[in-house]
């Protein structure tokens, strides 16, 4: 898809003015009013269910990213809401999707995890297919019978690679295209140019409900209370949100933006316009960090669990380019870090917060003027789970800005 990089400009250039104006002012974004949510949100099965089928299971999901898939033949399986998935990157250097699946008896052809291979062989039967999802050989294939290999390849899903990131649909009938459902907003993520950046690793980390642990990933308010004795004492609780259809930019209004103060709006700098948390519908965040002279990325995916109590989350590590010996040893305490923060304070927070909700001594959750994020989020999939295949194209266009 062709971008236009000075529309794309302008739309960063609009959300640093408001990030600047709110600098100037000494205020931070708020909505009108409180708001309330039923607590059963986060635990009712039913409810948790109908996110799955309708949600992770009818929109794009965020699986990879290009830095990982980066050589002709790598792969990546992964498993999603029950769906085993298998990301390759072909010898034409295209990227695609399957059902990690045998076409014979339905053994999954890879274990979860990455690596390089020109084929999958089934570790039952043996059945062999290529990285374009081709069966290429069956085992004692004139003892098996007649078959059409033609028509036994692997099962293919819908995927597109945008700016350095990969998305996927879990269904071999989509409702919507994944262009649709982005609103131009890869066209702002390809100003990071993930795609040039190196991958330094993963973690996978078990939490509560997906929302639970979502809601932390589009929230400035808990900072400087929950991570006072980490990083959050330095980090302001304001926030100003920047949406693009449902996805949104979360900037903090007391941090870089007083430099722009009184420059020329040309004479910004891109670079100076991309902080902040870049969160991506339903379930992704990907924030920046300074290893001195270095910069990387985590970016954090959320899924839901086996049950509406649970979610499982994988965060990968990426970093503008392979650092030295001395920088990695760096980057690799800042990563061990990250993960204590997230998995020691955040989701232990979140594990608690997941056996109160089930108490049944509050029946609503309250949302601030100053919680637009979550609020965000939460109207969105209101309104997903209220959508019918044939209209959820237009809900998304007509929510591009």
């Amino acid at each position: 898809m062709e971008t236009d990089p000075m529309t794309s400009r302008e739309r960063l250039v609009t959300m640093a003015r408001d990030s600047v104006a709110f600098e100037a002012s000494g205020t931070n974004q708020l909505m009108d009013g409180i708001s309330t949510m039923p607590v059963s949100n986060y635990f009712d099965p039913a409810r948790w269910q109908r996110e799955v089928d309708l949600v992770f299971k009818r929109l794009p999901l965020l699986l990879a990213t290009t830095a990982e898939l980066r050589e002709p033949h790598s792969y990546k399986a992964i498993e999603v809401v029950g769906m085993p998935v298998l990301l390759t990157r072909g010898g034409d250097g295209a990227v695609r999707a399957f059902v990690n699946m045998c076409s014979h008896r339905g053994s999954m052809l890879v274990d979860p995890g990455s690596g390089v291979a020109r084929r999958f062989t089934c570790p039952y039967h043996a059945w062999t297919y290529d990285d374009v999802g081709d069966l290429v050989g069956i085992f004692k294939q004139s003892d098996f019978g007649d078959i059409d290999m033609s028509c036994h390849g692997l099962t293919p899903l819908p995927v597109a690679e945008r700016a350095g990131l990969i998305w996927v649909i879990l269904s071999t009938d989509p409702v919507i295209d994944i262009d649709t459902f982005l609103c131009g907003y890869d066209e702002l993520l390809a100003f990071h140019h993930f795609e040039d950046m190196h991958h330094f690793g993963s973690v996978q980390l078990d939490g509560p409900n997906w929302k639970v642990g979502f809601d932390g990933y589009v929230d400035f308010y808990h900072l400087p209370i929950l991570h006072k004795n980490t990083f959050g004492t330095a980090i302001s609780p304001d926030a100003v949100f920047h949406r693009v259809g449902p996805h949104q930019r979360i900037t903090g209004p007391r941090q870089q933006w007083a430099k722009l103060a009184g420059v020329a709006e040309a004479d910004w700098q891109t670079q100076d316009l991309l902080g902040g948390v870049w969160s991506v519908f339903p379930h992704g965040s990907i924030a920046s960090f300074a290893v001195g002279d270095f910069k990387m990325f985590q970016v954090a995916r959320l899924f839901p669990g086996a049950n509406a109590d649970e979610s499982v989350s994988h965060l990968d590590f990426l970093a503008t380019s392979e650092p030295s010996p001395e920088v990695a040893e760096l980057v690799q305490k800042q990563i061990d870090f990250l993960i204590s923060v997230v998995r020691d304070e955040d989701y232990a927070t979140g594990l608690k917060i997941q056996r109160t909700v089930k108490t049944g001594a509050k029946k609503e959750f309250i949302f601030g003027r100053n919680e637009g994020g979550a609020r965000h989020v939460h109207g969105w999939l209101d309104s997903i789970l209220a959508t019918s295949d044939a209209d959820l194209p237009a809900l998304f266009r007509n929510a591009r800005d």
